[in-house]
């Protein structure tokens, strides 16, 4: 590992972040993680670090703290924190400056807080690393406590003492990622490293977390590395933005130039892959002869004695998306469960092609349960990693349709649909990228040709390339006659994707219709608040010469692992 401090160092005092040269390797393969990275970041500036799945954006971040994954190495370069070399330190050092040089801010919460620990404990803990500026130490209980309450303040969470004692578990999801914010901050660091914190979280919640970063960024002179697949999240928040292709940085600059006018083919086509949000007029198509596929009315649904869902009506027909839209704790995914049978305790009716659905999936025919299957949000859940793709999606078939006559071909045909290699049927879930897992979470789910397809959140966690892909493969399942139950937070995606749509509030649908009309003319005050949070920007450059002729760039023999 390299010790050598970057050229010029220290002459700009506005710099907080110094990379050159900085080379990553994965061990014992010696194949190139990261190559020859150089970056500048000022203060109170953020960079957006963007590129899909396995282009080397995690590993550049958590090498800016020192910190390599299991079989990876630094082999070469300088990493400097306004002016000081971070690399070549012991590890007590380097633990010293983490937190106080530089903080990092997980894609989850539950990543950064400790569910035993209150979030007092956890909050002063942070402040281990010296004194804050006029504030002590983090052994000077009465002063840190003060920090503690002013950075909460900062974050527009409570700091009460019964606030303090709560649990990480007590708290909903936009508030944990307002505690690990507050914990990155807390210490006055020269550099923070946000690896995808508002992917999780539904549009209002992250408009208000990305506002707080933006601000306390701003104020504190802290300079911040957002890694991110969200190319409109970057383009509302970042200064620069840097476009990362198998290890390399192949295109930096200001944000609007980037967004403007990509000079490189790859950053051009991550920007084709965006789904931008579809406000324009739409003529109202005529509803489809015919029965509903799906017919829910009435339904209310609990949670012990508090009331989720309430007086929910909504029609599926066959070969039709609808989509279901609202924050977290709207009470959507409730809905999608209780549809499945996995929430069994609402009331109401649901009719699955005429016939009345038991509330417990145990109660329902093993037909009823063939017919309808579920997509859950993170593959990497929803997955044995113990049992290769063969046997995950012959399970469910075994199961509900009995012993195939050819299982090989039931295997091939899912994958083939879910535009998955045969081949694949070999490999275990740790030998695929994410966007290949949720794929075999799909073809696991379409092997019994079900006639309703429920989707949870299923794109949340993909880059916009992958999302695009597992859009397209949806699309391909309508055109053949399933229809589709589509879960999100995400608007830009329901107009692309969804032909009517239900928007969910604190338990009730208070607008429903067909996705242009509703887009075009929202009714409610939510819904149209939903599309005002919603990060958006306009692609200019749709009519230039190379948007018509955009191709990927050429792949490098050897693979790359984030």
């Amino acid at each position: 590992m390299s010790n050598q401090q970057p050229a010029n160092s220290g002459n700009n005092e506005h710099t907080a972040l110094e990379v050159d040269g900085l080379t990553v390797v994965g061990r014992p393969s010696d194949v190139e993680i990261i190559s020859g990275i150089t970056l500048r970041v000022r203060r109170g500036e953020i960079l957006g670090l963007v590129g899909e799945s396995g282009s080397g954006k995690t590993t550049l971040g958590l090498s800016l703290l020192a910190h390599c994954k299991r079989a990876t190495e630094i082999t070469a370069g300088a990493i400097s924190l306004s002016g000081t070399p971070l690399l070549g330190r012991t590890e007590n050092e380097v633990r010293q400056m983490r937190g106080r040089s530089v903080a990092y801010i997980p894609q989850s919460p539950a990543s950064a807080l400790n569910p035993a620990l209150r979030l007092r404990t956890q909050l002063s803990e942070a402040l281990h690393a010296g004194p804050a500026p006029g504030n002590g130490t983090a052994g000077d209980t009465p002063r840190v406590l003060d920090r503690v309450r002013e950075v909460l303040r900062e974050v527009a969470l409570p700091d009460d003492d019964a606030f303090l004692k709560r649990y990480p578990h007590q708290l909903s999801g936009g508030q944990q990622q307002r505690v690990a914010i507050a914990m990155a901050f807390i210490g006055y660091p020269d550099l923070i490293v946000l690896d995808e914190p508002t992917t999780g979280l539904d549009v209002t919640t992250q408009a208000h977390v990305l506002q707080t970063i933006r601000r306390m960024t701003r104020d504190y002179g802290t300079a911040g590395v957002y890694i991110s697949h969200d190319m409109a999240v970057v383009a509302d928040l970042a200064d620069d933005i840097a476009v990362m292709y198998q290890g390399d940085v192949v295109e930096r600059g200001a944000a609007n130039d980037v967004l403007a006018a990509p000079q490189h083919p790859y950053t051009a086509r991550l920007l084709r892959a965006v789904p931008l949000l579809k406000t324009g007029g739409h003529a109202e198509p005529e509803e489809e002869p015919g029965d509903a596929l799906l017919r829910v009315r009435g339904l209310q649904a609990n949670y012990g004695s508090a009331p989720v869902l309430q007086n929910i009506d909504i029609d599926v027909r066959r070969g039709q998306c609808v989509a279901l839209l609202g924050e977290s704790g709207s009470g959507k995914t409730t809905l999608s469960r209780s549809v499945v049978g996995l929430h069994h305790r609402f009331t109401g009716e649901v009719l699955f092609d005429g016939e009345a659905l038991a509330p417990s999936s145990y109660r329902r025919t093993a037909e009823q349960r063939r017919r309808v299957q579920y997509i859950f949000q993170n593959p990497y859940e929803a997955l044995n990693p113990r049992k290769r793709v063969r046997d995950l999606i012959l399970a469910p078939y075994i199961h509900l349709a009995g012993q195939p006559t050819d299982p090989d071909a039931v295997v091939h045909e899912a994958l083939e649909r879910a535009a998955l290699p045969a081949a694949y049927a070999e490999r275990f879930p740790e030998q695929l990228s994410g966007g290949e897992r949720q794929r075999v979470s799909i073809a696991r789910a379409i092997a019994t040709k079900p006639d309703l397809l429920i989707c949870d959140e299923i794109t949340s966690a993909l880059d916009v390339s992958v999302q695009a892909e597992i859009v397209q493969l949806l699309r391909n399942l309508q055109d053949d006659g399933m229809a589709l139950l589509f879960v999100t937070h995400n608007i830009a995606l329901v107009s692309n994707i969804a032909q009517k749509v239900a928007v969910l509030n604190k338990g009730e649908i208070v607008e429903y219709g067909h996705v242009g009309t509703v887009m075009s003319d929202p009714r409610h005050s939510y819904t149209r608040a939903l599309i005002a949070d919603t990060p958006d920007f306009e692609l200019s450059f749709s009519e230039s010469p190379l948007h018509r002729t955009i191709q990927a760039p050429p792949v490098k023999a050897a693979p790359r692992a984030e």
